[in-house]
C-alpha cells in the first residue's frame, strides 16, 4: 500500500516494479546488478483517483503516460536498486498529488478606464510618429 495523502493510498496490485541493468558509470557492477528501476501504476484502472485526477495526471506525466492508461516511471539515479525503488515511488507520489490540487478558475476582469485611456493615447502617439515617417515634400 503506497500512501499519498491521508485519504488516498494506492494498493499493490496497481504497481508493478520491474529491474534492469542500469546505463552510466559505475565499473563492474553496472554489468552485475540491476540497479534500474521501472515503476508501472496502472491509472486509467485504478479505482481510487477520481476521473478529473486521472486526466490531470495524464497531462502531467506527458510522455511517461502510455496508450493502455499506463504511467511509467524509470529511475536510474542511484547504484542502489532499494533507493531507486524508493525514488520512483517519492516522484509517482509527488505526481499524483500534484494531479490532486485542482486550477484555480480564472475570473475575466474589465481594464481599467485609465488603462483603456493610456493605451489608447500610446496608439494615437505611436501613429503620429509612424504618420511623420513618410516622404518630405518640398515647401515651394
Amino acid at each position: 500500500m503506497l500512501h499519498v495523502t491521508e485519504t488516498l493510498a494506492i494498493a499493490d496490485w496497481e504497481l508493478t516494479e520491474s529491474f534492469m541493468r542500469s546505463s552510466g558509470p559505475g565499473g563492474q557492477n553496472v554489468n552485475k546488478v540491476s540497479t534500474a528501476v521501472e515503476l508501472r501504476f496502472e491509472a486509467e484502472r485504478s479505482p481510487h483517483l477520481p476521473a478529473p485526477v486521472k486526466a490531470r495526471l495524464k497531462r502531467l506525466a506527458g510522455r511517461k503516460w502510455t496508450n493502455e492508461g499506463a504511467l511509467v516511471i524509470q529511475v536510474e539515479d542511484t547504484r542502489s536498486q532499494a533507493r531507486n525503488r524508493e525514488i520512483a515511488r517519492e516522484r509517482l507520489v509527488e505526481m499524483i498529488r500534484a494531479a490532486l490540487v485542482a486550477p484555480k478558475r480564472r475570473i475575466a476582469t474589465k481594464p481599467t478606464l485609465g488603462s483603456e485611456r493610456r493605451r489608447l493615447v500610446a496608439k494615437t502617439v505611436r501613429g503620429t510618429v509612424k504618420a511623420l515617417r513618410g516622404r518630405v515634400e518640398d515647401e515651394e
